[in-house]
C-alpha cells in the first residue's frame, strides 16, 4: 500500500483532516462605468434607446390591431393582424429586456455579497407561543365552542362567490352543444384544403395523406375559421391488411382509407405529422402520438383519448363522402369523456 493510501481511512474518499479551503469571494472588477462618467452617460443612453425601441413597437402593435381588423372569413386580415401584432410585441418585449439587462450589466451596483444563512425553523419557544396565541384566539372568539356560528360562517363562504359566478357565466353566449358537432353530415363531400377540390378514391394511394374540409366550407362567409377549427380531418390511405379495424367500425373506412380529426385530443393542436412505416400520427406542440393502424389510440404523450374517426364512403362519381358527422366530440377531451 503506497503513502498516499495509509494517510486515508478505509472507505473515503478524502481527507477529512484537510477540508477544502473556502475560495472566498473573487476581487471587484471595476466596470469602464464605475471608471468613467463618460462611458456611463453613453450606456444611459443606450438603455434609453432600448426603451425607446420598445415604446415603437408597442406603437406597431396598436397599428396593427386597428390597421387590420380581423373579419370573420378574411384570413389575409387575420394573418396582417396576427403579424403586425406579433412583431411589434416582439420588439416591444425585446426593448424592455434588452433595457433592463444593459441597465444592470452597467450601471448598477454589481459588487458580490456574501451573507450566513440562518436556520429557516423557528424555535421550540416561538412555536409554542405561536400556538398558544391560535388557541386563546379560538377560546375568546368561540369558533371551536360555537358549531351554529361556525357552520352558518361555512355556508356563507359557500354561497358568496356564487353570484360572481352567475355573472361571469353570462358574459358570452351560451354554448349549448355546439362543441359536439361539426359541419360533417351524411353525404357532405371530402374536400382539400384550402381549394376545396372534392377528393376521388382513386386519386388517394398508399402512404399519401391529405388535409381535408367539409365541402362549402371554402365559400362560408361567417364563423369560416370556427367550424374548421372543429371539422379539419386528416385522410391517408394504408394497406388495409395493416388496419386493426374495430368490427363495429369496419364500414366506416373505404378500401384502406381513413378519416380522423385533425385536432390532437390533448388542448387542440393540428395534428399533422404522418410517419409512413409505422403509421403514426404526431402532434407538434406537446408530442402526442397516435397509432393510425390501431383506431388512432395514444400510444405516448398527455392525450387522454383517440383521434375521433369520420365514417366515409364513396358516391356513384367515386368521390369520398362523410357516411355522418363525428359520432364522438373533436378536440380536447370534455370533462365527461375519459377514453
Amino acid at each position: 500500500m503506497s503513502d498516499i493510501e495509509k494517510s486515508y481511512s478505509p472507505g473515503l474518499a478524502t481527507d477529512i483532516e484537510k477540508p477544502i479551503a473556502n475560495p472566498g469571494i473573487e476581487p471587484h472588477r471595476i466596470r469602464m462605468t464605475d471608471k468613467s462618467e463618460k462611458h456611463a452617460r453613453t450606456a444611459e443612453r443606450q438603455i434609453a434607446v432600448m426603451f425607446g425601441v420598445s415604446v415603437v413597437g408597442a406603437i406597431i402593435a396598436i397599428w396593427g390591431f386597428f390597421a387590420f381588423p380581423i373579419v370573420d372569413g378574411d384570413l389575409s386580415a387575420t394573418r396582417n393582424n396576427s403579424l403586425w401584432m406579433g412583431l411589434g410585441m416582439a420588439l416591444s418585449m425585446f426593448g424592455i429586456g434588452f433595457g433592463a439587462v444593459h441597465w444592470a450589466k452597467t450601471l448598477m451596483p454589481d459588487n458580490e455579497v456574501s451573507e450566513m444563512r440562518h436556520q429557516a425553523r423557528s424555535s421550540d419557544e416561538t412555536r409554542a407561543q405561536a400556538l398558544e396565541i391560535v388557541k386563546l384566539a379560538d377560546g375568546e372568539s368561540g369558533f371551536s365552542r360555537r358549531k351554529l356560528i361556525r357552520r352558518s360562517m361555512y355556508g356563507a363562504l359557500v354561497f358568496f362567490p356564487i353570484p360572481a359566478i352567475i355573472i361571469f357565466g353570462d358574459l358570452g353566449p351560451v354554448v349549448g352543444d355546439t362543441l359536439k358537432h361539426t359541419m360533417w353530415k351524411a353525404g357532405t363531400r371530402l374536400t382539400k384544403d384550402p381549394t376545396g377540390i372534392p377528393i376521388k378514391a382513386s386519386d388517394v394511394t398508399i402512404g399519401s395523406v391529405f388535409h381535408v374540409i367539409p365541402e362549402g366550407l371554402s365559400e362560408m362567409e361567417e364563423h369560416k375559421l370556427e367550424e374548421k377549427a372543429k371539422a379539419a380531418v386528416l385522410l391517408v390511405r394504408v394497406n388495409p391488411s395493416d388496419l386493426n379495424e374495430d368490427p363495429a367500425k369496419a364500414d366506416w373506412s373505404y378500401q384502406g382509407i381513413v378519416a380522423y380529426s385533425k385536432i390532437c385530443t390533448h388542448v387542440g393542436c393540428p395534428v399533422a405529422l404522418y410517419e409512413q412505416h409505422t403509421h403514426h400520427l404526431l402532434c407538434p406542440c406537446h408530442q402526442s402520438t397516435f397509432d393510425l393502424a390501431n383506431h388512432c389510440e395514444v400510444v405516448f404523450g398527455p392525450a387522454s383519448r383517440s383521434l375521433p374517426q369520420l365514417p366515409i364512403a364513396v358516391d356513384a362519381e367515386g368521390y369520398l363522402i362523410a357516411r355522418s358527422d363525428f359520432l364522438e366530440p373533436v378536440g380536447p377531451s370534455f370533462w365527461d369523456i375519459r377514453k
